[in-house]
């Protein structure tokens, strides 16, 4: 008798945790843009905030150096060991692949030995600037989800600075200073992260702690974004709802994590002395192993997904969404301004989808316009409509799509495909009894539902 209801138990879980298993976890991930849900009207679309999972974005990287001349071996020269400044007898020769260095030498999967690296010719003019830019460029826009790590083969530079740009490298903002000696350099205060707080995150600091010179166990620089976040998620990020709230409220602070481009300037090699020493100009250099910039493509919370085409990132856009972010509404689909999606509510946010345009019903006028609820239209075409159907524009919430033209939408709801609580609409806005309650406890009042009727809930 208890193996015979355990296994009716067992059914029945697994039969609520396939209609579940496309919610977002408590914190939630953001990782499908819309699921079918059963109500006790049927089956409708549920649709919710969505973004692409995180990745290595230099895979999808151009590199682009000034000048362009900077790389080593045209013509050939030597340089000094990276261990031992003084041992002079290395060479570096472009036109023979075991002694070149080129720019693609800084992304490339590598094992430990040996390593790989881009180097640039070797400070030869002196005392003139040995200047370099590496910009990294994606051709989109990219939003930052781990630390920037760059590991240098030779020494730390002295001096450095690490740009973004926004506007696919139009203008440039300074994301972080780096030198040996912040005062003398920048005329800056040397601070770190943990100087900042959540009023402060958005400084602009010169740290001294990644700017050490030969020495071998001190080869990478960061630029903290998990730190940042950490501000507002706590230490090991565990409360990623807080900081989802705050990126969807405050814009500045989401805009401080997006990039279309990255620009390092390589301003002064590493001296490991106060004084260059001239008669060793071989010593000093710039060379780069491995960058690393983890993200993902900025979707505006519209796509899951997003492609390589013609060698541009694009987002696989949804919520009748498109553009290379999707970041505006298809054709037809244009009866409500565009909105990107929001991360709150918690844990599924806020579609903000694009709703079918009054022109593409069948209306007489020939402009689109925003119409808040189609139960107020006089539809003089019907067969011209097109309001819903039972694929993408299933009637939200419980609605009922009459003959393609309208959803007819519970007394809760309104809204050309339900989708709006009529309580919104009210001065004092939506109270606990409004119905969106009630709609996020549907899973387990189903559940109790079915428990019940097998007779294995008393409750």
């Amino acid at each position: 008798m208890y193996w015979s209801r355990f296994l009716s138990l067992h059914a029945l879980w697994v039969t609520v945790s396939s209609m579940m298993q496309h919610y977002p976890s408590v914190w939630g991930h953001y990782d499908v843009c819309k699921t079918q849900i059963y109500t006790e009207e049927g089956k409708v679309w549920d649709y919710m905030a969505c973004q692409p999972e995180a990745r290595d974005m230099i895979k999808y990287v151009k590199v682009t150096l000034d000048p362009p001349d900077i790389t080593c071996g045209d013509p050939p020269e030597t340089f000094c060991a990276m261990g031992n400044p003084y041992m002079c007898n290395n060479e570096c020769d472009a036109s023979t692949q075991e002694l070149a260095h080129p720019p693609e030498l800084m992304f490339d999967l590598e094992g430990r030995h040996p390593s790989t690296f881009w180097q640039s010719t070797t400070w030869k003019d002196y005392p003139k600037p040995l200047h370099v830019n590496i910009t990294l460029s994606w051709n989109k826009t990219i939003e930052l989800t781990d630390n920037i790590v760059i590991t240098f083969e030779s020494g730390r530079p002295d001096q450095m600075i690490l740009e973004k740009s926004l506007d696919y490298g139009r203008t440039w903002q300074p994301y972080q200073y780096y030198a040996t000696d912040c005062l003398d350099a920048f005329h800056m205060d040397p601070k770190s992260v943990r100087d900042l707080s959540q009023h402060t995150v958005l400084e602009i600091i010169c740290t001294e702690e990644y700017s050490t010179g030969y020495m071998t166990n001190s080869k990478i620089i960061h630029f903290e974004i998990k730190d940042r976040f950490a501000f507002f998620a706590g230490p090991r990020l565990h409360n990623m709802a807080s900081l989802y709230g705050q990126l969807d409220t405050t814009k500045k602070l989401r805009d401080f994590f997006t990039i279309t481009d990255l620009r390092i300037r390589l301003l002064r090699p590493a001296t490991g002395e106060i004084y260059v020493d001239e008669q060793h100009l071989a010593r000093y250099f710039y060379a780069i192993s491995d960058i690393r910039v983890y993200g993902r493509c900025k979707c505006n919370l519209h796509a899951t997904g997003c492609k390589e085409e013609n060698k541009r990132l694009l987002c696989e856009c949804e919520h009748n969404t498109t553009g290379p972010d999707c970041g505006k509404c298809k054709k037809n689909y244009q009866g409500r301004p565009w909105s990107p999606g929001s991360y709150l509510p918690i844990p599924k946010g806020t579609a903000n989808i694009c709703i079918p345009s009054i022109s593409s019903i069948g209306n007489p006028p020939k402009f689109d316009r925003i119409w808040p609820n189609i139960s107020s239209l006089e539809v003089s075409k019907p067969n011209q409509a097109n309001v819903c159907d039972n694929e993408l524009l299933h009637c939200q919430n419980g609605g009922t799509c009459i003959n393609n033209v309208r959803c007819q939408c519970p007394p809760a709801y309104t809204g050309i495909l339900c989708e709006k609580l009529k309580c919104e609409r009210d001065p004092g806005g939506c109270g606990q009894n409004s119905g969106q309650g009630a709609r996020a406890h549907r899973p387990l009042v189903l559940l109790t539902a079915l428990l019940a009727a097998a007779g294995l809930c008393t409750w």
